[in-house]
């Protein structure tokens, strides 16, 4: 049986990917996972795990070379948070802090209300307000 899920990403640079997430208000799990070549964030009530390895060490794992997430998406990031106004204030935070945005916060079928950013290294992120009672 399945028991945990650990999303891993490559980044460029430990220490300012460090600084971004925890300018944008993401804990980070003080067990393990914290090191010169990594970080581990936690995200939402559920505690996914998010880890970030400096490149060289993600090369290992993979035993590959690393995708270039600013040429092309490798995977989009979904956060869901409580208001359209998190949404906002995220994306906000997001761009204060170096990533990047062209995305307007959008409001999709009426009940869907979100915005998409990149990190320092180019993954994408989708932030998300879903108003079920609309649904």
């Amino acid at each position: 049986m399945i028991s945990d899920l650990w999303i891993n990403l490559p980044v460029k640079d430990i220490a300012k990917s460090r600084d971004f997430f925890k300018a944008l208000g993401f804990s980070f799990n003080s067990q393990h996972g914290n090191t010169d070549n990594s970080i581990s964030l936690v995200v939402g009530k559920k505690g996914i795990v998010v880890m970030m390895f400096d490149q060289a060490t993600f090369k290992g794992f993979v035993n590959g070379e690393v995708a270039d997430a600013v040429r092309g998406t490798e995977v989009l990031l979904s956060i869901g948070v409580d208001s359209k106004e998190e949404v906002d204030e995220f994306a906000r935070k997001a761009v204060a802090a170096g990533g990047k945005s062209n995305h307007k916060p959008t409001e999709m079928k009426g009940w869907m209300y979100g915005s998409l950013f990149e990190d320092l290294d180019g993954h994408k992120w989708n932030l998300l307000y879903m108003n079920m009672s609309k649904m």
